[in-house]
């Protein structure tokens, strides 16, 4: 299965989640060898985690799990019960649930599951069509998918990480309902630990043992788990792990710190925290929070983030919300992301966070992408023009007969360095794109623009 009761990774087999206990301990309590959060997967819509929004008396999960045939796409972080519904909505019904990742599966496997789902059909047995990643499918297979759901030929259910807007084809989204499920909170995660340490098929055994959680090791692990129950189930369970084989019963810090060397960052470099954590960091910088744009910064090093991409943000940042305010700023990015290629990582990280440090605390001026995009939508829209005679090439035979060059005033030769003559087209004569703003560099160069556009025999705008 690749996905566990809360939406998170593979759960299946020995691993992390899955603690090395002798016969007769506390947390020997895995009589089918499952690790906790397997052991845990809610069997019924009331023991779902969270959600409260989506889990109302009429709403749609509710009479999806009823019986009632709806395709929906399930949208969350990681973590917060995408599987499990899918799993419950299996159970509460005599529907066939056929279970298939986006990453794996082509278009080959998607039409035999359809062809087998249309054979079941005419025996009067229905097929759930849990589609785990669904923004992994190419659009031919979505293609596949579509009449399929819009004859009702299965009850799709596809989880996605990434708004579905983006990466789910339309049609297919619009014959579905899109729920959008909410991380959990920590009150969430505290009442499914609660469960796992009193109910018998967690870690409470047949004698009625159970372990003890301090209020510290609980802070530990509702902090790292970060809202994604899986992990806090997998915490707890090496915790419980941890204590037993020092033939401890209580769950104390200690044991937290002993089972988790750090808390895994929850950031999805191909998903939706990827790119809102981008935002974020951009949107820092630009406004100056210095303290905000390296903890973004942070968290897309520790999350693996590609230096490169993180430099090249940079250089476009320093042009774009910094511009001629600080002319400098193009240059430090540059060197940082010189610096990233030429150094490398994990010492590239301090290159970096000297490139933010100074972008966000220089002056910021969005001057110059109003300017170009100014001039680009004159140019998109048709205003363009014949360059002005005098300006065009006269370097070839023939070219003074048709008059060009005639009338050119080398700028060089003018007392200032500025020639008045009319470089833009008659169309667009009069034209201004750049306004620089008071902002740092640019308010001199707002007073040095003021003296240009008197010296070339313009009023001001």
């Amino acid at each position: 299965m690749s996905e566990d009761l809360f939406g998170g990774a593979e759960v299946g087999g020995a691993g992390p989640g899955v603690p090395g206990v002798g016969a007769g301990s506390l947390a020997d309590t895995d009589r089918s060898g499952l690790p906790l959060a397997v052991r845990m997967r809610p069997r019924t819509v009331e023991e779902i985690v969270g959600q409260q929004h989506l889990l109302g008396p009429g709403s749609p999960l509710r009479r999806l799990a009823s019986g009632e045939a709806m395709s929906v796409f399930l949208w969350g972080p990681p973590g917060v019960g995408k599987t499990t519904i899918a799993s419950v909505v299996s159970q509460s019904t005599n529907r066939r649930f056929v279970e298939i990742s986006a990453v794996t599966a082509g278009v080959k496997e998607v039409r035999a599951v359809l062809d087998q789902a249309r054979r079941e059909l005419r025996t009067g047995r229905e097929t759930v069509l849990f589609v785990d990643e669904v923004h992994r499918f190419s659009k031919t297979q979505q293609d596949v998918l579509l009449p399929a759901v819009e004859n009702r030929l299965v009850t799709l259910i596809a989880a996605t990480t990434e708004n579905p807007s983006f990466s789910v084809i339309s049609p297919l989204l619009s014959r579905s309902l899109l729920l959008t499920l909410r991380p959990l909170s920590d009150a969430d995660v505290s009442g499914l630990l609660d469960r796992a340490l009193s109910e018998d098929r967690g870690l409470r055994t047949g004698a009625g043992e159970t372990y003890t959680l301090e209020p510290e090791a609980r802070a530990d692990l509702l902090r790292l788990a970060g809202g994604d129950a899986r992990r806090a189930l997998t915490y707890l369970e090496e915790s419980a792990a941890g204590a037993d084989a020092v033939g401890s019963a209580r769950i104390d810090p200690g044991a937290v710190e002993r089972a988790v060397d750090k808390a895994a960052v929850r950031y999805d470099r191909d998903g939706d925290q990827h790119y809102d954590v981008i935002s974020a960091f951009i949107k820092s910088v630009r406004g100056s929070d210095v303290q905000a744009a390296l903890h973004y910064i942070a968290r897309r090093v520790a999350a693996g983030e590609d230096p490169r991409f993180i430099a090249r943000r940079l250089v476009v940042l320093a042009s774009e919300d910094i511009g001629l305010a600080d002319p400098t700023a193009l240059t430090t990015a540059v060197a940082a992301a010189d610096a990233v290629a030429f150094i490398g990582m994990p010492e590239a990280r301090i290159n970096l966070a000297q490139a933010v440090i100074a972008l966000a605390l220089a002056p910021k001026s969005n001057a110059v992408i109003l300017a170009i995009d100014a001039a680009m939508a004159d140019v998109n829209a048709g205003r363009i023009g014949l360059v002005p005679p005098h300006l065009r090439d006269a370097h070839y035979a023939g070219a003074k007969q048709l008059g060009h060059g005639q009338g050119y005033r080398y700028a060089h030769d003018e007392p200032r360095g500025i020639a008045a003559q009319q470089y833009l087209p008659d169309e667009l004569d009069g034209a201004r794109y750049y306004t620089p703003t008071d902002h740092g560099a640019e308010a001199a160069m707002a007073t040095r623009l003021t003296r240009i556009e008197e010296l070339l025999g313009r009023s001001k705008p």
